[in-house]
């Protein structure tokens, strides 16, 4: 548990941290300085109201927190959420804090984005009464500040205090996601971490995360965790089940560079061109090869590069997420990853299908029926 010493300024960072990154490790060290604290809590959630279950331990997320965090004097690791178990809510934990300094200036760190969802959180106006909200901006993600100051006012006659710092788009998704490919976390998480990571056997990979890296060359698997974090990023917001799209993002390329006439029982459509035979061809290998049954799958895959009319949800964040993952260098890009993060997803599709489109034409190369049918239902 937590020592009780007397501060007058203390700061609480919490988060599942699974695992802790290196955004986390400057977002802490930012918000002392900026705050004045004499003191910070990290401190990892047993089970957060708003998401599954960590996908390692608690202890072990507890453990990398300590090990990121052994340089920092003034910081400490905390295991209240995880001692008291159960669902991890705010207003509780501020509400500990408060009794156990009373008389401190106590600030409950958080990004920028989580204040038009606080009204929605267990009991605001207590947390409101126990500690004063500290906010900080994330690269990408817009806030209304002035809206929300006023909002606060009116609501609660509360203010919170905005943090100069930004944070970078560094996630715990990606250290996941490269970790269960077998890819370098470094710049993602700290050396000691990592090493943490791998002596435990964290985040390993399932059976098509195998499938990848036996097939596929280095540069290629970083191509595919790239495009399975772009897609991640967008399930929820799209309300797609994470495992799925895992799957097809994770499969996309599985037959990049497996020559289709040596598949028994493969038979190639008509008048498929040649960078998208992979495509309906991972498709068969996912189906006959995997198990997989999902017709959603199957065809998120076999269209990941053609596209079709009447795709599915799932079908188009494959599609874009192939075309905007960090990796892809070509003009336009840029504008098309703008686009995926703050335009209505349909319209960053459409913008996607055009430039695929457009590609097509300049290269004066075969351009696919399904390409054609897609263009001209979805650009009607």
């Amino acid at each position: 548990m937590c020592d009780n010493n007397n501060m007058e300024k203390i700061g609480i960072l919490g988060g599942t941290f699974n695992p802790v990154h290196i955004e986390h490790i400057s977002l802490a060290k930012s918000a002392i300085s900026e705050l004045g604290l004499d003191r910070l809590f990290v401190m990892p959630t047993y089970l957060s109201p708003h998401k599954k279950q960590a996908s390692v331990s608690a202890q072990d997320r507890l453990n990398m927190l300590k090990i990121a965090f052994s340089d920092c004097a003034n910081i400490t690791v905390c295991d209240y959420e995880i001692e008291k178990g159960g669902k991890s809510y705010t207003y509780l934990t501020a509400e500990y804090f408060r009794k156990l300094y009373n008389d401190a200036q106590i600030y409950f760190i958080c990004g920028g984005d989580m204040l038009t969802n606080f009204k929605s959180w267990r009991f605001p106006e207590r947390v409101l009464s126990a500690v004063q909200l500290a906010v900080f901006d994330r690269e990408g993600v817009y806030t209304d500040y002035e809206n929300e100051k006023e909002y606060f006012k009116k609501t609660f006659n509360k203010e919170f205090v905005k943090l100069n710092y930004v944070g970078k788009p560094v996630s715990s998704t990606k250290a996941r996601v490269y970790a269960s490919f077998g890819l370098s976390l470094h710049g993602l998480v700290e050396k000691g971490v990592e090493d943490y990571i791998v002596q435990n056997g964290l985040y390993a990979g399932d059976k098509y995360t195998l499938v990848i890296k036996k097939n596929l060359p280095e540069k290629r698997i970083k191509h595919t965790a790239d495009v399975v974090v772009s897609a991640l990023s967008k399930a929820k917001e799209l309300g797609l089940d994470e495992d799925k799209v895992r799957i097809s993002a994770t499969l996309h390329d599985m037959a990049k560079y497996v020559d289709y006439t040596t598949v028994k029982g493969f038979t190639l459509p008509e008048d498929v061109p040649s960078p998208v035979v992979h495509a309906f061809l991972g498709a068969y290998m996912a189906e006959n090869l995997l198990g997989i049954k999902d017709e959603e799958i199957l065809d998120a895959i076999r269209y990941h590069t053609s596209g079709k009319a009447q795709m599915s949800t799932l079908g188009k964040l494959i599609f874009v997420a192939d075309m905007v993952e960090e990796g892809r260098v070509y003009d336009g890009v840029d504008k098309l990853r703008q686009s995926f993060e703050n335009d209505d997803f349909e319209e960053c599709f459409v913008k996607c299908l055009k430039e695929e489109f457009i590609h097509l034409i300049n290269k004066k190369q075969y351009i696919y029926k399904e390409t054609l049918n897609a263009f001209a239902y979805y650009t009607k």
